[in-house]
């Protein structure tokens, strides 16, 4: 199953995720990411500590990232969240980072994948939260 309802989720840039010269780190690109689908799951009425009360957790499999402008200190940006696959155990995303004229900084992939604790072993999406997913397009 396939969407194409993009989630958008501000963030600023902080000092404290620059380097010395004023340039966002690469690797926080993915907290962002990472705090934006948190945000999108949030907006559909779904707490991941609920799930992981239930022994279940979304963990990334894979992420593929193509950096090509840099974010800098005190930049406002927009993280977006596109589900572009929904299956029984994975959810694919494509991501965005854009700068406050709407260019793209960043644009990446990421495979969630749902898994049951404490083996973390692949896990089908429980049928509620599936029916919140599908609906979210």
């Amino acid at each position: 199953m396939t969407t194409d309802t993009r989630f958008d989720w501000p963030v600023r840039i902080y000092y404290e995720d620059t380097d010395a010269g004023g340039i966002v780190y690469n690797a926080n690109y993915l907290k962002f990411m990472e705090r934006a689908r948190t945000e999108w799951l949030r907006s559909l009425g779904i707490e991941q500590d609920g799930l992981l009360d239930q022994g279940v957790a979304f963990v990334v499999r894979r992420v593929e990232l193509d950096l090509l402008k840099p974010a800098r200190f005190n930049d406002a940006l927009t993280v977006t969240v596109t589900v572009k696959k929904l299956k029984r155990a994975s959810i694919v995303f494509e991501q965005e980072i854009l700068d406050d004229a709407g260019l793209s900084l960043v644009r990446g992939m990421v495979q969630i994948a749902c898994v049951k604790i404490p083996h973390m072993k692949p896990f089908a999406i429980p049928e509620p939260l599936m029916g919140v997913l599908s609906g979210a397009r």
